[in-house]
């Protein structure tokens, strides 16, 4: 049985678990906000940068780029995976790691060869030993800013460019709130030009002045197209990853609290026990004193 003195270790180590837990839900509802502000702001950009694409495809003039050029046939495949750095923060890389796994596992038929680049560490440890790495980017995910963005976007570039690969995806997780993050896989590139046609912004029949020429503009808009997308992506994570934090934290913190009543009442429990013992002990020792 166990005594008063080790309920006791547990309670106090319990109650610096909690406090630590308590502490990291902070400090992540803090990163959380930032995080959430920069999606935010980055979610207006992409509307206009695609409004502005998709006034550009309503013209007359011949629009085409490299990235934009569809394979006659897809072999080689190259999936994008973007995770966090740390853990503690749920099922946020895992769910993600499964689906993927999963949509491998359904389309790996289609292709000769599927390979992985990653942006994250953990990803990168949960599939480094089944998947053909390559290349990890490193330092990416816990503060996301544009210049990586381009370092990774220039890298798939030039891989499509050169037919390195024939499609590549991206995967991550799309950003629905604190509480909700959606495991997502799409393609990148080629670009599919029918979805920035589509783009309601550009609906309207305005008959626009471009300087300088539309084919130019184009060419010079689609690279920040992708390095935008990638930058976006980046921002998605790095929101859905300090929200799922928070969200484990506050749980825990909440788990630990509800352990530390329960030690407690066993500890009162086994103390009450140990009284009982020692009253029944003395009255038994008075009563053998009088006979």
């Amino acid at each position: 049985m166990i005594g008063i003195k080790e309920f006791n270790k547990k309670i106090t180590s319990l109650k610096n678990t909690k406090k630590m837990t308590k502490t990291m839900k902070m400090v992540s509802a803090s990163k959380f906000k930032k995080a959430h502000k920069a999606q935010s702001s980055a979610l207006s950009y992409a509307r206009e940068l695609t409004s502005m694409m998709s006034r550009l495809s309503k013209t007359d003039a011949q629009l085409d780029h490299p990235l934009m050029v569809k394979p006659k046939t897809v072999s080689n495949v190259l999936i994008v995976l973007i995770t966090s750095d740390k853990g503690l923060c749920g099922g946020f890389n895992n769910n993600l790691v499964r689906y993927i796994r999963a949509w491998v596992n359904e389309n790996g038929a289609k292709y000769k060869n599927i390979s992985f680049s990653f942006c994250g560490k953990r990803g990168y440890m949960l599939m480094r030993r089944s998947a053909t790495v390559v290349k990890n980017y490193e330092e990416v995910t816990a503060k996301p800013t544009f210049a990586h963005a381009i370092t990774i976007g220039a890298d798939l570039a030039k891989a499509y460019e050169t037919r390195q690969f024939d499609e590549i995806y991206l995967a991550y997780n799309h950003f629905n709130s604190a509480m909700s993050q959606v495991p997502v896989i799409e393609k990148l590139i080629p670009f599919d030009s029918t979805v920035i046609k589509q783009e309601k912004a550009a609906t309207q029949n305005v008959d626009y002045i471009f300087e300088p020429e539309p084919a130019e503009l184009f060419q010079f808009l689609v690279p920040k197209y992708l390095n935008f997308k990638i930058f976006f992506s980046l921002l998605e994570n790095a929101a859905g990853e300090h929200g799922a934090r928070m969200t484990a934290m506050d749980k825990a913190t909440e788990n630990t609290g509800e352990l530390i009543n329960k030690y407690i009442l066993l500890r009162n429990r086994a103390r009450q026990a140990a009284i009982t013992t020692e009253l029944i002990e003395i009255i038994s020792g008075a009563e053998a004193l009088k006979n």
